[in-house]
């Protein structure tokens, strides 16, 4: 069985697809994972792993971003979203906006692409602000709401609005792994778009599993 009509054009879909996206993680270091009130941890670590592994499935151009690493004040990259993503380079900063950083504004440029997948911690700063100033530049941005998050509950709420109110489109891990697959009939990246679908979390087991409560 196929597809009754053809395939689309990547580069020029409305939608995302893996020729007109690019995947960004921005700071998913301990500090700030140490510091997230707004959801639990261990959930956010298991979604942002999984999109890590759907964006080399795809191919798509990914970019790494951390905040205080070669000034020693931050750790790295933690290390499960690091090794999902070996082979990546990482733009460190000292900037909390990374648009206002020259090389990670540079790594977006080149990829010529205008739809940034977005994901960040935390959502009211390091999301937020690159987000907006991007929207601005011209480019869409797709922020990936349960990969993300922030020092309160609401602080992660208002860092979305915002986002939001200047053009800015939520979506999810599971939204953004069916939107990039689309047909079950490009099977070479069916096994780990099944992962996402049938559940975050399929990926990889991160620490202890999430404690469960009555």
């Amino acid at each position: 069985m196929t597809s009754i009509n053809p395939p689309r054009d990547g580069k020029n879909d409305w939608l995302l697809t893996p020729e007109n996206s690019v995947m960004v993680f921005i700071d998913y270091q301990n500090v700030q994972l140490e510091t997230m009130r707004s959801s639990s941890n261990w959930e956010i670590m298991q979604n942002v792993v999984s999109m890590a592994h759907l964006g080399k499935a795809f191919n798509i151009p990914i970019i790494l971003s951390t905040v205080n690493v070669s000034n020693g004040q931050n750790g790295d990259t933690f290390p499960e979203l690091k090794e999902a993503l070996s082979g990546v380079k990482s733009y460190d900063r000292t900037s909390i906006n990374a648009w206002e950083d020259a090389d990670f504004k540079a790594a977006i440029e080149a990829t010529g692409r205008k739809k940034l997948i977005m994901m960040a911690l935390w959502t009211e700063a390091c999301l937020t602000f690159p987000s907006i100033d991007a929207i601005r530049e011209g480019y869409e941005i797709y922020a990936v709401s349960d990969a993300v998050g922030g020092t309160s509950k609401n602080n992660h709420d208002m860092g979305l609005r915002r986002i939001e109110q200047a053009g800015g489109i939520m979506t999810s891990t599971s939204q953004v792994a069916t939107e990039l697959q689309r047909d079950w009939n490009r099977r070479e990246t069916v096994p780990d778009f099944a992962k996402i679908l049938v559940g975050t979390g399929a990926f990889v087991k991160i620490g202890s599993p999430e404690p469960k409560t009555d």
